[in-house]
């Protein structure tokens, strides 16, 4: 067995069990959330002074300034990975952009993941709900996998941008079943 083949197979292990890790932080939330009992909802928790529709209304400000900071995200990956057309050579500070907005966008979606677990916990009641639900636990999963493997070192090529695109989607998803939903009239476009 060559150095190249065992260097590939510890790369391989460090990834799974960093997706271990991700699932189980998933798993946890899931659990955790479905253990949240609050019959009252949104009516009675509210989020920087607000209750009630103004929570929703907040909520889904939130949810879009995250979105936003997500697109940007994404575009400074592209740079950082040259694969944006016509942007030229990325400067040597855009990994600490990349960082900072990327944290930025982590704080900005902890208070409605919060007020999310106080009002309602992890809910099945109805497919919008349960993917909301289920996408909000692998959010935070995803996340803490992404930051594991950014401070990992000799990892494939291919681990840091699946984990970033997978943060982005889950936010997509996050936002289209909620401030979507929210600023079209209580209806999820389909």
């Amino acid at each position: 067995m060559t150095l190249h083949g065992a260097g590939q197979r510890d790369a391989t292990a460090r990834v799974v069990l960093i997706g271990v890790t991700g699932l189980a932080v998933t798993a946890t939330l899931y659990f955790v959330g479905r253990a949240i009992v609050n019959t009252n909802g949104y009516s009675t928790v509210g989020l920087f002074g607000q209750t009630g529709v103004g929570v929703l209304s907040l909520k889904s400000l939130l949810a879009t300034i995250a979105l936003g900071l997500a697109v940007v995200q994404v575009l400074l990956a592209l740079w950082i990975y040259r694969k944006l057309p016509l942007a030229g050579r990325p400067p040597k500070r855009i990994g600490l952009t990349h960082r900072i907005v990327g944290g930025v966008a982590f704080l900005v979606t902890l208070p409605v993941a919060i007020h999310c677990a106080i009002a309602y916990g992890v809910k099945l009641t109805d497919p919008r709900i349960l993917v909301h639900s289920v996408a909000g636990c692998f959010l935070y999963g995803a996340f803490v996998a992404k930051v594991l493997l950014v401070q990992s070192k000799r990892l494939p090529g291919w681990a840091l941008p699946v984990a970033g695109g997978v943060l982005a989607v889950l936010l997509i998803v996050l936002w289209y079943t909620s401030a979507l939903y929210y600023y079209n009239g209580y209806s999820v476009p389909i």
